[in-house]
């Protein structure tokens, strides 16, 4: 019965995961590497970040002014 089984976990099964980027948002990450207001960048480049925020590759810290700096796994 499948009860009777282990449960694995999914990071068991997949030992080479890899959240997609795009080369655009591989260029913000690399500029990422310090804490620096999101207020500091183009609109175009919030939108950029607020998009590696989903995707948890960066971290936004605050509400009023918030900070932003890459996520280190």
């Amino acid at each position: 019965a499948d009860y009777c089984r282990p449960k694995m976990k999914i990071n068991e099964l997949i030992k080479d995961f890899e959240v997609y980027t795009s080369n655009e948002e591989k260029r913000m990450l690399e500029q990422l590497t310090h804490v620096r207001p999101l207020s500091s960048f183009s609109e175009h480049d919030q939108f950029t970040i607020e998009s590696l925020i989903r995707k948890s590759l960066v971290i936004k810290v605050g509400d009023i002014n918030p900070r932003v700096i890459a996520n280190e796994h």
